[in-house]
């Protein structure tokens, strides 16, 4: 039995290569204190984007590595021995395996660029 978490998560792929996409559109749009959406495919590996307030479950991905890439607001990554602050303009990888979370204080938009099999609550 799966844990059922209150994010609004979007796997499928909302626009294919050549489509204009407009994130500010979407922010525009989104109520959810937690959203995600997939955006596109690029080689094997998915672009997501994350309208987000509140904070993320702990979770680590066995195989996959996550990069999150801030476009608005500040998200907050939590390792288990030190948060990582980023601002607009910022990014930062976490490795494969590594115990995690995400935060944001503030309403937050960001990027996420990671393998399309990856399951978003951890595995």
């Amino acid at each position: 039995m799966s844990k059922q978490y209150n994010y609004t998560t979007k796997l499928d792929i909302m626009f294919k290569h050549f489509e204009l996409i407009d994130i500010q559109k979407m922010v525009g749009e989104v109520k959810d204190k937690w959203f995600n959406q997939t955006l596109t495919e690029v080689n094997g590996s998915v672009v997501r984007v994350g309208i987000v307030e509140g904070e993320y479950h702990w979770h680590k991905h066995q195989n996959n590595d996550e990069f999150f890439f801030v476009l608005e607001g500040k998200l907050l990554v939590d390792l288990e021995n030190k948060t990582i602050e980023l601002n607009p303009g910022q990014g930062v990888t976490v490795t494969r395996n590594v115990m995690h979370r995400t935060r944001a204080t503030q309403k937050t938009v960001m990027l996420m660029v990671e393998n399309k099999e990856i399951i978003p609550t951890g595995d």
